[in-house]
């Protein structure tokens, strides 16, 4: 795997910094999750898999030292706080990388580590809108819906600072230095957005109210419709060859539902069409073809679709199904930590990791003994 041999402190946090850590996981990477000492035998990062865990009271002097000799050793610290925390236990990027001049400190923030809002707090819903993308997610006549926390959280945050940390990583092997990485995820979602703010100025495309325009559902041509089973097909027949495609499969023609007429009325046609039939006998009929109608699959249902298995796309475990690490590499791929190992618990490979990292055993049991870390036993499965 393409980053074999990179080892990654991940300090515990929720959704965005835990999935950092999970990408360069499958990717190859070592990366070792540091939890606090009350964490509990169940968290709710459910992107641990192929990760180890260890606890560290950075509380104490002495576990503040394990943690900046692992990072004298480590490649990337992943470090998901508010600004000033880490310098106010003396293990900011300053503080390590000081010690380790090839050290990539990747700070992953709401609003960054700079400007009015850097210490406020904030969810993905708060990095979205301040972003200026949540302003244009929503139906006509309503209220900005969040797409849940898939935009801020992990497009803009958790992916942008995996990117982040790989450009790092590459750019290491010329200077020979590491870098201090201040992810935003205001920033990450407004840049994975770029294309909404250039395309602003493109006539047609934007300039109606919310959920009005060509993309926003307000066309009839881009839009999801009920089938007659309670489930969904998703129309996106934007281009006149594909619009053609999509009428001759509906056996109805362009006098009927002409593409740039009425599109209110027009959604109101197809919503009665769709109705008729499954989404299974709609999907058979547009199945392979350029009409661009496919089904709307739900998670328990994905892995299912034919292409999806063929593509093996996704993982199936004793939990639930997961998607395989994208994009597919031809000679180094990624392995889903989720086909290899479970969560871990937290403490679970404390020992382990400290005695890879040079600790000998009276160190650790000194370590344990002090409260520093936690060595805890794997949750057992009943």
């Amino acid at each position: 795997m393409p980053l074999r041999g990179i080892k990654v402190l991940e300090l515990a946090g929720l959704a965005p910094a835990p999935f950092c850590g999970m990408v360069l996981s499958d990717f190859g990477a070592s990366v070792v999750r540091v939890d606090k000492p009350n964490a509990g035998p169940y968290t709710m990062d459910c992107l641990a898999h192929g990760k180890r865990s260890i606890i560290i009271n950075l509380k104490t002097k002495e576990g503040c030292n394990v943690l900046r000799k692992l990072s004298d050793q480590s490649d990337v610290v992943i470090e998901p706080f508010r600004k000033g925390v880490m310098e106010s236990l003396s293990l900011g990027p300053n503080d390590l990388m000081a010690a380790n001049r090839r050290l990539i400190y990747a700070r992953l923030t709401g609003f960054g580590q700079s400007g009015p809002y850097a210490n406020m707090a904030g969810h993905d819903i708060n990095f979205l809108s301040v972003s200026g993308l949540l302003s244009m997610f929503g139906r006509y006549n309503q209220k900005p819906t969040p797409p849940v926390n898939f935009a801020a959280d992990f497009g803009g945050g958790g992916l942008t600072c995996a990117l982040g940390i790989v450009l790092a990583l590459f750019e290491r092997n010329k200077s020979n230095l590491g870098q201090v990485i201040d992810a935003s995820m205001v920033e990450g979602t407004a840049y994975l957005g770029s294309w909404l703010f250039r395309s602003k100025q493109i006539q047609g495309l934007w300039g109606q109210p919310r959920g009005k325009n060509l993309l926003d559902s307000g066309a009839h041509f881009y839009d999801t419709y009920e089938t007659k089973d309670h489930k969904f097909m998703a129309v996106g027949a934007i281009e006149p060859q594909f619009y053609a495609i999509l009428l001759e499969k509906l056996n109805i023609t362009e006098d009927d539902l002409s593409q740039y007429g009425d599109f209110e009325s027009n959604q109101n046609k197809l919503s009665e069409i769709f109705k008729t039939k499954t989404q299974k006998e709609w999907t058979d009929i547009f199945d392979r073809s350029d009409a661009c109608v496919t089904p709307v699959l739900t998670p328990e249902d994905v892995a299912n679709n034919k292409h999806n298995k063929f593509r093996q796309s996704f993982a199936e475990n004793l939990d639930t199904v997961v998607p395989n690490p994208a994009p597919k590499l031809s000679r180094t791929p990624g392995v889903s930590g989720a086909t290899r190992s479970s969560n871990p618990t937290p403490g679970e490979h404390t020992t382990e990791v400290l005695t890879e990292y040079g600790f000998n055993s009276e160190e650790i049991h000194s370590l344990i003994s002090n409260s520093a870390v936690k060595q805890a036993r794997k949750a057992a499965k009943l």
